[in-house]
């Protein structure tokens, strides 16, 4: 069920629903109970809290891309590299964000995703978050 073909199309689903703003397919990615971790913050959130705030990011941050990706999979999971890249409907401004995601996959689904981004880049996307 969650051999290295599986798993790799998994993480690209994943992403790719990310990148096109598809908020549903990318939360049906996750168990029920996955656990979501950000290096940032270093907190644990529920995929309900991930997909609010992605659907705010969705909402900001226009011409999404994953660019650069670079995809590993291994046996129960994967990494990836890459950097999101868009526009701040806010100003127009371009903003990129170099990250890696290192995530548990058990049953098709993720269980645990690990987020790591410099806080720059992310005070950066996230300026104008309330605007």
């Amino acid at each position: 069920m969650d051999g290295e073909a599986d798993i790799r199309a998994m993480a690209t689903r994943f992403f790719d629903a990310i990148e096109a703003g598809d908020i549903e397919t990318m939360r049906g990615s996750f168990a029920p109970d996955a656990e979501i971790w950000h290096n940032t913050d270093e907190l644990v959130v529920t995929r309900d809290q991930t997909a609010a705030v992605l659907t705010g990011m969705v909402a900001r941050i226009g011409d999404r891309e994953y660019a650069e990706r670079r995809l590993t999979v291994f046996p129960g999971g994967f990494v990836q590299q890459h950097v999101l890249k868009g526009r701040r409907m806010h100003d127009d401004v371009a903003v990129r964000l170099p990250c890696a995601i290192v995530c548990r996959v058990e049953d098709g689904k993720i269980t645990r995703l690990d987020e790591y981004f410099d806080s720059a880049h992310v005070a950066e996307f996230r300026k104008y978050a309330n605007a």
